[in-house]
């Protein structure tokens, strides 16, 4: 069941003696993993409440609060934002409730935070680095997950097998995360700190300014593309390139050419695993929903697919005609030059063929290919395109659901 702010108030009493609340407000959560409130007491401080709706969500908790408190006050400082301080918590049979210290700004939409300034856009992506250049000891020495690249993909893998066997994923979608999971290059990536559940409710906002960043419950080393599906999803490529050009000048390392493809193939496989953890919940409405979202992606990647091949055989005919045109305007000067010098052409051949020379072979004209790549010993050399049916989705992962990951959030 459940719980009001109201509720929520009178436990947050119960986890911190003496405060008094005065005002309760529901806050913006993982709906389907806690309760959460914002508290005004009677001072005028603020407060913020989370309480977990299930054993797992409550560990979860329990996880950040242990993160939090590896975070020293010195690799604090260095960061360009604040993070949460737990004031209290209480626990009620086999579930905790944490009450946090209130931090400054707010929340804003993925629609709003797209069409940001770039000041905002900056500040994101200098977040984002700041998370990402985190010392991997701090990971390390408080027992969380570590992930090389290739046990990261081969994670997404199994979890990909995992949703497989429900039978309500499209074999399309099954084919196109399977291609690129596939792609060993793709998964060529530095391992570091990452956030883990980043997405925009758990980013304060001020103005241009990111406050605070929340949610530290899956902090782990791994792919920071991880931390870029949610802004992926966004379809707002100005704000996405934005964040990533800011990021990359803030970070230490070099961010991999693959970093914003695998984001979007993360954020469609989150749909997924939305699937998964709504069958596991018996959650049939959840279910519903995630199979909705499932078809709804998978029919717009089809049309997708079937509009990039339309523009792809229009080039093609377009290419073809012009080559076509350049070649009858060169047969054409050459028949003009061929005339003028009719007379002697003719002279020349009725003198050799009085001679009894055999006449001349034909000569054939083919094009040259041009280069598109070099070879390991600097010559120029040709590259096979691949063709259509090969594509593995790995040079374009494309997000074609604006809400759907948003949808499965909230629930």
């Amino acid at each position: 069941m459940r719980r009001t702010p109201f509720e929520l108030a009178a436990v947050a009493t119960a986890a911190v003696p003496g405060l008094t609340p005065m005002a309760a407000a529901s806050a913006p959560d993982d709906a389907a993993d806690f309760d959460s409130a914002l508290l005004l007491d009677s001072e005028g401080k603020r407060w913020r409440v989370r309480s977990p709706r299930h054993p797992e969500a409550s560990a979860r908790l329990e996880t950040e609060f242990m993160i939090l408190r590896a975070f020293a006050p010195a690799i604090r400082a260095e960061l360009p934002f604040l993070m949460p301080t737990v004031a209290g918590t209480v626990r009620q049979g086999p579930l905790s409730t944490f009450v946090y210290a209130h931090l400054a700004g707010a929340t804003r939409s993925i629609e709003e935070l797209s069409t940001c300034s770039d000041a905002l856009a900056k500040e994101i992506g200098v977040a984002l680095a700041a998370v990402h250049d985190l010392p991997q000891s701090l990971v390390n020495n408080a027992d969380l997950p570590s992930y090389t690249a290739n046990e990261f993909r081969q994670r997404k893998l199994n979890e990909l097998d995992q949703a497989a066997t429900t039978g309500k994923i499209p074999p399309a979608l099954l084919r196109r995360w399977e291609h690129a999971l596939e792609d060993v290059a793709l998964w060529r990536f530095n391992p570091c700190v990452v956030h883990g559940d980043l997405h925009e409710d758990n980013l304060l906002v001020d103005g241009d300014s990111v406050t605070a960043v929340t949610g530290w419950t899956d902090l782990r080393i791994g792919d920071p593309a991880d931390d870029f599906a949610w802004l992926v999803a966004s379809n707002e490529q100005r704000f996405v390139e934005s964040v990533l050009r800011h990021y990359t000048e803030a970070r230490r390392d070099t961010p991999d050419s693959h970093l914003l493809r695998r984001s979007a193939l993360l954020a469609e496989f989150a749909l997924a695993q939305y699937l998964v953890k709504a069958l596991a919940a018996g959650h049939s409405d959840m279910t519903a929903e995630a199979e909705a979202m499932l078809k709804s992606l998978a029919d717009d990647i089809e049309e997708q697919n079937a509009l990039a091949a339309e523009e792809a055989e229009a080039a093609a005919a377009e290419l073809a005609a012009s080559d076509l045109a350049a070649s009858e305007l060169a047969a054409s000067e050459l028949a003009a030059a061929d005339g003028l010098a009719a007379p002697a052409v003719v002279m020349a051949s009725e003198a050799k063929a009085s001679e009894g020379d055999s006449a001349k072979p034909t000569v054939s004209v083919t094009a040259i290919p041009e280069p598109v790549g070099d070879s390991a010993d600097g010559t120029a050399s040709t590259l096979e395109a691949p063709s259509e049916a090969d594509d593995t989705s790995t040079t374009a992962l494309p997000i074609v659901e604006p809400a759907p990951l948003q949808d499965a959030k909230d629930h």
